[in-house]
C-alpha cells in the first residue's frame, strides 16, 4: 500500500457502542500493520482510557502511537515514551473553579488513571471513569489541591444552552492562552492553545518522515473534521454526521456495523494505488474523440507525470504552418486531464477549472511537439497542473498552467 499510517479516531469509530472493537476490525487492524502500515490512535480520552485499544491492536509490537487529550499528547507505544506533550497552565484553575461554583456546574481533569473532580456523583464523570476504566477523585478545592499541570479540564452541563454560551465567553477571554471548543452538547474542554487533532498529527507525519498524501484518517465526529482534512484519504463513519460525510473522500458503515474493517477493505482492494491508466489503451479509446483527431498520443501516465505527443500539421497548425495556440492548449488540458483522472477515487468526475499559457516561441509543420505535465498541487477538490511543451528538439515552445476541479460522486 502507498499508505503509510492510519490515524484513527476511538468513540464513535474504532469502538462500537459496547466500547469493545469487532473480531473483523481487529482482524483487518493486525493484517495492515503486518503490512507495514502504523497506526495512531487519535481520541479525546486520556492517556489512560487508549490502553484497551492499545493492547487489542498490539501496537507496541508493530510500532504504533496513541495520541490522546484531542492532541495534548503522543506517545511511542514501541518506546514506552511520550514524543510529544502540552499542558494547561493550573493558573486557569482559580478562574474555571469560579465559573463552576459560581453556576453549579461539574470540573474535571486527569491524572495518570485518576480523574480528579468537585461532583464525583456527576454521572458524566462516573460514565468518563468507566469507559476509561479510572479512578474518580473528590476535590474541594481546584486551585490549592491540584498540584500538577493538566493535559486539558471540562466544564460539564446538561444545558446544551449554557454550554454554548460559556464556549463563547471562554474562547474570547482565553484567546491566545488556550483553545476552548464542545466536544459534547455537555461538554466544555479546556487544552493547551493550538492542540487539535490535524496539528498534533502534523507533528507526527514530520517525526516519521511522512507526506499527508500518505495518510489516511478515519472519524465520526467534529473534532475528527480537521484531521479528515489533513489526511491525503480521509473516510468517515456511516454514523458520521452529514457535515462530516461532506469533507471525507469516502464514507464507510457505521461503527457497530464493522466500518473500520469495510474501509479498510476498500483500500486493500484498490491497493492504496492510484487508478493506472496503460497509455496504448488510453490511445484507443481517444480515436475518435478530440485527442485523436488531433493526433494527440499518451507515451507516459503517472500519479505524479504524463507526457503526450502531438504532430504538427494540418490539423493542429495555422494557415502560415505554425503550431496553433488554442492546440497547444489542448494538448495541455488533455495531458492535465487524464493526470486527474489517475488520481481520482473510481466514480469521481474530472472538470476543467482553468487554463493559462505562455507561447514563448514557435513550432513549425512537419515536427512533433510533446508535452510533459507535472502534478505541482493536490487538494481534495481540485488539482494543478503545469504542462510544458518542448518541439523534437526539446526547445520550450509553451508553459501551460491547468486547473481541474474534482467532483466527488
Amino acid at each position: 500500500m502507498k499508505y503509510k499510517l492510519l490515524a484513527l479516531d476511538l468513540d464513535g469509530t474504532l469502538l462500537r457502542s459496547d466500547n469493545t472493537i469487532s473480531p473483523a476490525t481487529l482482524n483487518a487492524l493486525i493484517k495492515i500493520q503486518s503490512a507495514g502500515v502504523k497506526i495512531a490512535l487519535v481520541s479525546g480520552r486520556p492517556t489512560f482510557g487508549l490502553k484497551y485499544a492499545e493492547e487489542k491492536l498490539e501496537l507496541a509490537n508493530y510500532g504504533g502511537y496513541s495520541i490522546s487529550y484531542n492532541g495534548s499528547r503522543i506517545k511511542d507505544l514501541k518506546d514506552e515514551g511520550l514524543i510529544f506533550d502540552k499542558r494547561i497552565d493550573p493558573g486557569l484553575f482559580p478562574l474555571l473553579q469560579k465559573e463552576a461554583d459560581k453556576q453549579g456546574l461539574t470540573l474535571f481533569t486527569y491524572d495518570r488513571n485518576k480523574i480528579y473532580t468537585n461532583h464525583p456523583d456527576d454521572p458524566h464523570v462516573l460514565k468518563e471513569a468507566e469507559i476509561c476504566n479510572m479512578d474518580v477523585v473528590k476535590v474541594d478545592d481546584f486551585a490549592d489541591e491540584i498540584s500538577f499541570s493538566p493535559c486539558k479540564c471540562i466544564i460539564v452541563s446538561d444545558d446544551a444552552d449554557t454550554i454554548t454560551e460559556l464556549e463563547r465567553k471562554w474562547k474570547r477571554r482565553l484567546d491566545g492562552v488556550s483553545n476552548v471548543f464542545s466536544s459534547e452538547p455537555f461538554f466544555l474542554e479546556f487544552v493547551p492553545q493550538h492542540v487539535d487533532k490535524a496539528n498534533t498529527l502534523s507533528f507526527l507525519l514530520d517525526r516519521m518522515a511522512i507526506t499527508r498524501e500518505e495518510v489516511v484518517a478515519i472519524g465520526d465526529g467534529n473534532l475528527d473534521f480537521s484531521m479528515i482534512q489533513l489526511a491525503g484519504f480521509g473516510i468517515a463513519m456511516g454514523n458520521a454526521k452529514d457535515s462530516i460525510k461532506s469533507c471525507a473522500d469516502f464514507v464507510t458503515d457505521t461503527n457497530d456495523n464493522d466500518g473500520v474493517a469495510k474501509a479498510i477493505g476498500k483500500l486493500v482492494e484498490a491497493g492504496g494505488q492510484p487508478t493506472q491508466i496503460p497509455a496504448e489503451v488510453l490511445n484507443a479509446q481517444t480515436q475518435n474523440s478530440l485527442m485523436g483527431n488531433l493526433g494527440i498520443r499518451y507515451t507516459y501516465i503517472s500519479d505524479k507525470q504524463v507526457v503526450a505527443t502531438m504532430p504538427v500539421d494540418k490539423r493542429t497548425r495555422q494557415p502560415f504552418g505554425l503550431l496553433h495556440g488554442g492546440a497547444t492548449l489542448a494538448l495541455a488540458e488533455t495531458i492535465a486531464g487524464v493526470g486527474s483522472m489517475v488520481l481520482c477515487e473510481p466514480g469521481d468526475h474530472v472538470v476543467g477549472m482553468q487554463v493559462s499559457g505562455n507561447h514563448v516561441s514557435s513550432a513549425h509543420e512537419g515536427d512533433t511537439v510533446r508535452g510533459v505535465g507535472t502534478l505541482i498541487h493536490k487538494g481534495r477538490s481540485s488539482h494543478v497542473w503545469n504542462v510544458d511543451i518542448f518541439t523534437s528538439t526539446d526547445k520550450l515552445i509553451s508553459s501551460v498552467r491547468v486547473t481541474n476541479g474534482v467532483v466527488k460522486k
